[in-house]
């Protein structure tokens, strides 16, 4: 579903990407791992197009979309939940909702739609009404995430989704990934929480300085505590 090639990106003058590959396949949970700065979330916006000095191959769903703008992505069906959030002060949670609805057919089925995300996302359901910024961050992130869902992607770029999240809700976080994937939703993540991350994915790849040193399959990788403390450990 996404095949990246000698992928470069660069803030400035700082050459953050370096000539990095990787693939993931529809239906997948795959990681990317490393410690602060390596690079994971200058990967994840250049693949969403929001890094503007970038070379290489991004390949989504069969088409190439490097020098494509980020709603272009999107409407391919690309989503991507930044660490930030950025949930829209004085919307309600059904109002955020909304905002994530890209196409016109789906206006029509809005109330429908954000029923079946509110069977998947049980605390938000009780919060409709509620100013989105009002909840705790954990319950943002949810509705960050639920918001991503209602455009129906084909796969999701989640960046530090447990990020200062209380325990209880990282818990129905992880959850929830796999009902996502259960579901059919293809997921590329960045989490800071190794073993969480590395229980429900099927792949991860390490990133070290701007490239990617190791692969490999993810429960093999959750068993190798040296490679972990070498590349992750903070």
């Amino acid at each position: 579903m996404l095949k990246v090639e000698r992928l470069n990106a660069w803030y400035d003058r700082s050459h953050v990407v370096q000539d990095i590959s990787f693939e993931v396949k529809a239906g997948e949970i795959v990681t990317l791992m490393g410690r602060n700065g390596a690079g994971k979330t200058t990967t994840l916006r250049t693949i969403m197009g929001l890094v503007g000095k970038r070379s290489g191959s991004v390949v989504f769903n069969g088409a190439e979309c490097l020098a494509s703008p980020p709603h272009a992505r999107f409407h391919l069906g690309l989503a991507y939940v930044p660490e930030d959030r950025r949930i829209v002060p004085g919307l309600t949670v059904r109002e955020n909702l909304q905002l994530g609805v890209i196409a016109k057919a789906g206006r029509s089925q809005m109330a429908e739609m954000i029923d079946e995300i509110a069977t998947i996302f049980p605390r938000l359901k009780e919060r409709l009404d509620q100013d989105g910024t009002s909840m705790s961050g954990g319950e943002q992130q949810m509705l960050a995430i639920a918001r991503a869902m209602m455009a129906r992607p084909k796969m999701i770029l989640l960046d530090e989704p447990s990020e200062g999240i209380m325990p209880i809700l990282v818990d129905e976080m992880f959850v929830l990934f796999r009902k996502m994937k259960a579901q059919g939703t293809t997921i590329l993540l960045v989490e800071q929480n190794v073993e969480r991350a590395l229980s429900i994915s099927d792949r991860a790849y390490i990133l070290d300085q701007g490239e990617i040193v190791h692969t490999g399959d993810a429960q093999a990788l959750l068993a190798d505590t040296e490679i972990q403390e070498k590349y992750c450990a903070v």
